[in-house]
């Protein structure tokens, strides 16, 4: 069969493990959609993320760096330890926190998330930037079904 090309050879993956720091209740319904039948681990604030990645380990890490109205804005304030740029410094100080995990860094602010990929990558992690427009197809690209 499999040489006459009748032979189904399409395989369902295991399930992953998903961890999403995003403040947009409809982006988190996005995800739930995009991740249904995997464990997904949400969380809203740094604090929120910060527990997660030390009690818990991902296959996937997706990281939103504007979490606060006024963080839409302008990046000049002086809030970053309420972003999620405060996450790419935590796991750069944890390098022994998710080394396997691929990070994604989804925010629609290009000039943050290139520090934060900048930030992650100094300790040799697999991370990218992808517009949240993209995101859908980079993961049906990663994690197909």
């Amino acid at each position: 069969m499999i040489r006459l090309g009748l032979a189904d050879l399409s395989t369902e993956r295991a399930p992953i493990s998903v961890m999403l720091l995003d403040d947009d209740t409809r982006r988190h319904k996005w995800f739930n959609k995009r991740f249904a039948g995997d464990g997904l681990d949400i969380a809203v604030n740094v604090e929120e993320a910060k527990e997660l990645l030390a009690e818990n380990n991902y296959d996937a890490i997706f990281l939103d760096h504007d979490l606060l109205p006024h963080h839409y804005e302008s990046n000049d304030h002086n809030d970053f330890a309420s972003t999620g740029y405060a996450i790419a410094e935590f796991l750069n100080e944890r390098a022994d926190l998710q080394r396997a995990a691929t990070i994604i860094v989804h925010t629609r602010n290009a000039d943050a998330a290139i520090q934060m990929v900048q930030k992650l990558r100094e300790t040799g992690r697999n991370v990218e930037y992808c517009a949240f427009p993209m995101l859908d197809l980079k993961i049906r690209n990663y994690w197909k079904r």
